[in-house]
């Protein structure tokens, strides 16, 4: 074997893989709080436990017998950039549509709007799971002591078990900084390592050969024809080199076999032509950088980039019974479902939240987290929704906790994205509706498709306002003038320019409006007794144009900039419609009172003026806060709710800014115990929007994780506010690392439901007022320092 096979392996044994046997055994300290652990295999791809590296992503099975590890890539698309895909008889039928909207003629718009304003999607695609690598091992006894689980402090799987005397143990992380994934797999008996690695037969169209260097390679194209033409995507390689120590390695039909090993690693890299890339070439530099380094190295290189995000930020809601801590995941999420108490498993779930936010979503990702993330159950992408970037919710959840969980660099692939659809997104301003600026609409994808769907879900056009209040709150956030300066400022004014041009007046009252529009994806009853999902002036619209004026005004203040351009965007924000109450008490929907096709709609549009955005509050529009908790009193009431994970992730960020904890709690545990399967990743459920099954999407993770932070501190106010919705069922706990507007972070304790201390760290010299229930205090800070506060630190305002 050549020397750098030996040293690679002699490293990885001195770095201690042995010394990890024991400790891969049940170990309170770890299982408690930083890891979801399992005491038999996966057989369900909700039942696999998820790594990534920002671009690669992996479901680990642990399986005994045969060990999968499902592979998928954020850039392994189908489809091509496209042109023509604006609807040409949209632009001579806008005015005329809009008119009938406004004389009252609901049906007859509605039949309009579905014949001319659908875009053509002619080449859109969809990302694509890619075939599993298939470790099968050869006839050993029956397993006993079986273990596997993910570590959240390392991002490593762990899989240990005992087979005829031996402990077998394996190791799987997904590196950024050396760009593979890799696999170690040992024994505490020499000679006893052998597998036969292959790849499944996949979806894709692909080749494979072997090399006698121990090579596994596969080349392919991401194509397929219900989202694409069939003939258009990526192409695409995997390629997976085994390294051993002692015994053989050659290659067989299709596979390399290994037998007789001490111990051998894996190492998979994965490129495709994205961006012009040389799918090769990449994986060669990969494989051929990771190969020189020892596993131990690997090892160490992965964690110390990780742990630096993770460690930002720390959880504590309390102690879970001591019998119910000792429990595995899956058994844990069950209990909850039933009614038991586990306020670990809602902290650990925090923590996934944030992990799966690292793993999917780097500073180099070359895409943002999709609808499933960077992982891919195949599923989404073989059905009408694919697996893409859904701006009417999924996308924006997706990265609701990067800001206020200390993941700020985690929001740059999402801008990238968001520029890219920009420049495109001006053909389709300008074709579809005459105006300048740029416009987005229900979906996205990496060719820069911009046009809208089909009537009731795809026709939302403030969808970019929406995604591009990310980079608003990066700036509120952060405080990088030169962000705000370069990057979001140039792209908000421009949407305003667009919205300047677009909105019309309502001839009733003179306000101005959008629509044809959808307030996603809900419906109306319209005077005739119909269906119709457009309408001029929906609610959810009202509140994004607001905010986009709004943050020009308050950034062409801060830059000092354009005086004339704020003059109109001050004016045309006084136009706009006011929010209004209907006949049950609920926050209207749209522009008249219409009643709900479908009470018990998942959707709930309107209600983004309570969160993300802070239009609506209890503090300083209560008739209106109100009137947003009537709505989501009707929409629960309402016979055979539409339950989506996405949707109680709603719930629990809507109950924190009402400022009702314990409601918030109940929507929380509900997430937890009803939306995520046993690898607590959250789903879609079958039987809704077209789901045939239960279909994963990462929405849920990410945005119950924002809402555990939102239960615990808010800062959307103008001010700093400390346990704003804290729970009965958390009477004591810490949290550490959370992040405020104004650039602060921010540490705090509590017990008995009540305040202790808190510690506010600021990144620049700063003033906030801070808020701990009816009680003030004002804290002025310099650039990296903190300041500890009490209860007796706050007094009542006058």
């Amino acid at each position: 074997m050549p020397a750098s096979r030996r040293n690679f392996l002699r490293g990885a044994l001195a770095a201690g893989v042995l010394s990890r046997l024991s400790s891969a055994q049940p170990d309170a300290a770890r299982t408690v709080r930083e890891e979801l652990w399992y005491n038999k295999p996966a057989e369900r791809w909700l039942e696999a436990l998820p790594l990534g590296n920002g671009r690669l992503g992996a479901m680990v099975y642990g399986g005994t017998q045969v060990e999968r590890i499902a592979l998928s890539e954020s850039t392994a698309w189908s489809g091509a950039p496209a042109t023509g895909e604006v609807n040409p008889e949209a632009l001579p039928h806008l005015e005329e549509i809009r008119r009938l909207f406004f004389s009252g003629k609901y049906d007859e718009a509605q039949t309009l709007c579905g014949r001319y304003l659908p875009g053509h999607a002619k080449n859109f695609g969809t990302n694509l799971p890619l075939p599993e690598l298939q470790l099968t091992f050869g006839t050993m006894e029956k397993p006993t002591q079986y273990r596997r689980s993910l570590s959240l402090a390392e991002a490593i799987a762990y899989v240990s078990f005992r087979s005829g005397g031996a402990l077998f143990t394996r190791e799987v992380l997904a590196s950024n900084p050396d760009g593979v994934l890799a696999i170690r797999l040992a024994c505490s008996e020499p000679g006893r390592i052998a597998f036969r690695m292959d790849f499944s037969k996949g979806v894709l169209p692909s080749t494979v050969r072997t090399s006698a260097a121990g090579t596994l390679t596969l080349q392919g194209h991401a194509w397929e024809h219900m989202h694409s033409t069939g003939h258009d995507g990526v192409a695409l390689q995997i390629s997976a080199q085994v390294v051993t120590d002692g015994g053989s390695a050659s290659a067989a039909n299709q596979a390399i076999e290994i037998k007789d090993a001490n111990a051998a690693t894996v190492l998979v890299a994965i490129g495709t032509s994205f961006g012009g890339a040389i799918p090769e070439d990449l994986c060669q530099h990969a494989l051929r950088d990771a190969a020189g380094k020892p596993f131990a190295q690997l090892r160490r290189d992965h964690v110390a980039d990780y742990q630096p995000f993770y460690r930002r930020t720390s959880l504590d809601l309390g102690q879970s019974a001591p019998a119910v801590r000792r429990q595995p995941a899956d058994v844990r999420r069950k209990a909850l479902q039933n009614g038991g108490h586990d306020p670990e498993l809602l902290a650990l779930f925090f923590q996934y939240g944030r992990y799966l936010m690292i793993a999917g979503s780097r500073a180099n990702s070359p895409l943002p987290l999709a609808l499933q993330g960077i992982w891919n159950d195949g599923l989404a992408s073989s059905m009408g929704w694919t697996d893409d970037f859904h701006l009417d919710i999924n996308t924006q959840q997706n990265y609701w906790p990067a800001e206020v969980c200390n993941l700020a660099e985690s929001q740059i692939p999402l801008f990238h994205l968001i520029e890219q659809f920009a420049k495109s997104g001006r053909t389709t301003a300008k074709e579809m509706y005459g105006a300048p600026g740029w416009v987005v609409h229900t979906v996205t994808n990496p060719w820069g498709f911009t046009a809208p769907g089909s009537p009731g879900w795809g026709i939302f056009v403030t969808a970019g306002i929406w995604i591009a209040l990310q980079m608003w709150d990066h700036w509120t956030f952060n405080g990088d003038i030169e962000f705000l300066r370069a990057t979001a400022y140039p792209l908000l004014r421009e949407a305003a320019e667009f919205f300047l041009s677009y909105m019309v007046a309502e001839p009733a009252h003179g306000w101005l409006v959008t629509g044809p529009s959808d307030s996603p994806e809900n419906w109306y009853i319209t005077p005739s007794g119909g269906r119709a999902s457009e309408s001029m002036g929906t609610t959810c619209d009202r509140t994004f144009v607001y905010a986009l004026y709004t943050m020009c005004i308050e950034a062409s203040r801060t830059l000092s900039i354009d005086p004339e351009f704020r003059l109109r965007l001050a004016s045309a924000r006084a136009k706009l419609p006011p929010f209004q109450i209907g006949k049950h008490g609920q926050l209207q929907e749209w522009l008249e009172d219409f009643e709900d096709a479908e009470p018990n709609h998942r959707h709930t549009a309107h209600l983004v003026a309570l969160y993300p955005e802070h239009q609506i509050s209890p503090r300083t529009t209560p008739e209106l806060a109100r009137a947003a908790e009537v709505t989501i009193e009707r929409r629960m009431n309402a016979p055979h709710w539409e339950q989506s994970e996405w949707g109680r992730a709603n719930l629990v960020v809507y109950y924190a800014r009402l400022l009702k904890g314990n409601e918030a709690h109940k929507y929380l545990e509900s997430l937890v115990a009803s939306a995520a399967d046993d690898n607590l990743l959250t789903y879609s459920s079958g039987g809704i929007a077209g789901a045939e099954q239960n279909i994963f999407a990462v929405d849920g993770n990410t945005a119950g994780a924002a809402g555990i932070a939102e239960m615990l501190l808010q800062s959307q106010a103008d001010e700093i506010e400390l346990l704003p919705a804290l729970p009965t069922a958390w009477p004591a706990g810490s949290v550490s690392g959370l992040c405020a507007r104004g650039g602060f972070v921010i540490d705090i304790e509590w017990n008995n439901g009540e305040l202790v201390s808190a510690t506010i760290l600021s990144k620049h010299e700063n003033t906030a007022p801070v808020r701990y229930r009816n009680r003030f205090t004002t804290v002025t800070l310099q650039h990296g320092q903190k300041v500890r506060l009490h209860q007796e630190s706050f007094v009542s305002k006058p």
